[in-house]
């Protein structure tokens, strides 16, 4: 957990909780697992002798983005999945429930089940367990914001949390799908468009294949997608694509034209794209260098430069776009 954070599209972590299981080839080379190993050997973290399939829980995290005055934007779980099958569903209501006092930061939250997502988010067992959890962070909040003495109006929150209405779907929660190619879009990015949501996203990375996402990014022509019983946005689609290149030791080569693809789309449909990193390979159209080539079935050719020189530009230029 930082209130800063070297992912290109974010601003800070917050790992209310921590492990995960492999459930996809985008899992293989995991980057938070290989920064487990580290932790874990580390006899004052909290992840000492702990395996990375060992999910946990923090209760003593959650209010800490209330505690973070100035606006950012917040990565849940750079070190785990909320919806891993062996976090409890009033644990997932809690950390909603602290979200949506912390209206002053706007949360990135991102899946690899998003059956489950919808499933929760959807139920009313959940929007009961999300009732009780919001009790809690009520009194939570109430007791963190009476005690700023400093308190900010600009921060757009309220001296009188009780007044505040926090209904689902939160204006300031981003529910995305992370997705390696096009067999996983066409599984994760239904169900995410099934569950409501102030603003939906994909992240295409480490983008292993081609992601056909077109049908998706438009909000008019999604044939066959049927919306959940209590459903409240009559124009679902996808908001925002970020897309990026593995890196890391084992990092595995993206086709140049996977990532043009994807920029396409979000141009013929108007939605922001977000060009994170080549990752460790790049192609040689855009970086000049030494290193080891990997040659494409088309031709197409990138070279292992590392991710700090492969650099971020696609085509020339930077692609920073952002959902309003």
């Amino acid at each position: 957990m930082s209130d800063s954070s070297a992912i290109e599209w974010t601003d800070a972590t917050w790992n209310p909780t921590t492990g995960c299981h492999k459930i996809s080839p985008g899992c293989k080379n995991c980057y938070a697992k290989r920064e487990w190993t580290r932790l874990s050997a580390n006899p004052k973290s909290v992840y000492f002798k702990r395996a990375f399939e060992d999910v946990a829980y923090h209760t003593e995290r959650l209010d800490q983005p209330i505690r973070w005055k100035n606006p950012r934007r917040i990565f849940v779980n750079s070190m785990s999945d909320l919806f891993d099958d062996d976090v409890p569903d009033q644990f997932i209501a809690d950390v909603f429930a602290h979200m949506a006092y912390a209206r002053q930061h706007t949360f990135q939250l991102l899946t690899k089940r998003s059956a489950r997502m919808r499933t929760l988010l959807t139920s009313e067992a959940f929007a009961e367990q999300y009732e009780d959890a919001i009790a809690l962070a009520s009194d939570v909040a109430e007791g963190i914001l009476g005690r700023r003495r400093d308190f900010d109006q600009n921060a757009r929150l309220t001296t009188d949390i009780r007044a505040f209405d926090p209904v689902l779907p939160l204006a300031n929660v981003w529910l995305g799908v992370s997705v390696e190619n096009d067999e996983y879009a066409g599984e994760r990015i239904p169900p995410l468009l099934q569950t409501p949501a102030a603003v939906r996203w994909i992240s295409a990375e480490p983008l292993l294949g081609q992601v056909n996402c077109g049908m998706y990014l438009s909000r008019t022509n999604m044939p066959g997608l049927r919306l959940m019983p209590g459903f409240r946005d009559p124009l679902p689609g996808i908001d925002w694509v970020v897309a990026g290149g593995e890196s890391g030791p084992k990092a595995r080569p993206s086709h140049p034209g996977w990532f043009r693809s994807l920029r396409d789309q979000c141009l013929a449909a108007g939605v922001p794209f977000f060009f994170k990193q080549w990752g460790e390979w790049v192609s040689v159209s855009e970086v000049e260098g030494k290193g080891d080539h990997h040659h494409f079935d088309d031709g197409a050719t990138v070279r292992r430069v590392g991710k700090q020189i492969a650099g971020r530009q696609l085509d020339g230029r930077e692609w920073n776009e952002y959902p309003q």
